[in-house]
């Protein structure tokens, strides 16, 4: 079975986009995943409510209701956002994480189902956070040229055409809402 049928099986109940809050990383590679919750929450006429740790969003998406959630406390303890939805009765098998993927061609996005961290300080978070089974899509955002600027560039603002970069996050947003379609559909 692949990746998209099994997570398709999930139920999933919990969207979390990973990236960086404020605007010095508002249009960054890392914040690929901030940048297609706002797209998703826009087409679904979600909005925004900020608390310390996090901005959070309610939209339905095919049959259910579902949370979008910006971490607000920085990649490296993204993690902690899910606590509280955990102590609300999700489960690590409903948490959808979407975030940046050095290793797949720019604007390309393809789902995974758990395993390592591969060097993503956000991921390694979530699964420390008790979310090693979690569901991702992966947006590509492409590798530096070399391989010790990777710091530095996923900080860096998108090079890339803004119609480029806006396909991109439309392609991941419509992704997703595929995946909440039913397979009669």
């Amino acid at each position: 079975m692949n990746n998209e049928k099994i997570i398709r099986q999930r139920n999933i109940r919990l969207i979390v986009g990973l990236g960086n809050p404020g605007p010095r990383f508002e249009y960054t590679h890392h914040n690929i995943g901030f940048l297609v919750l706002d797209e998703l929450a826009h087409r679904l006429g979600a909005s925004w409510k900020s608390s310390d740790l996090m901005e959070v969003a309610v939209a339905r998406l095919g049959d259910r209701d579902v949370w979008l959630v910006k971490p607000q406390t920085f990649m490296n303890d993204s993690g902690k956002v899910l606590k509280s939805f955990f102590k609300q009765g999700v489960q690590q098998e409903q948490v959808l994480i979407v975030h940046d993927e050095l290793d797949l061609e720019f604007g390309l996005s393809k789902w995974r189902v758990g395993g390592s961290a591969r060097g993503h300080n956000g991921i390694r978070s979530m699964i420390e956070y008790a979310a090693p089974e979690a569901a991702r899509l992966r947006v590509g955002v492409s590798r530096p040229a070399r391989r010790e600027d990777v710091h530095e560039y996923v900080l860096q603002r998108f090079k890339q055409s803004s119609e480029v970069v806006e396909k991109a996050i439309f392609d991941a947003a419509q992704k997703i809402e595929d995946l909440f379609q039913s397979d009669d559909s």
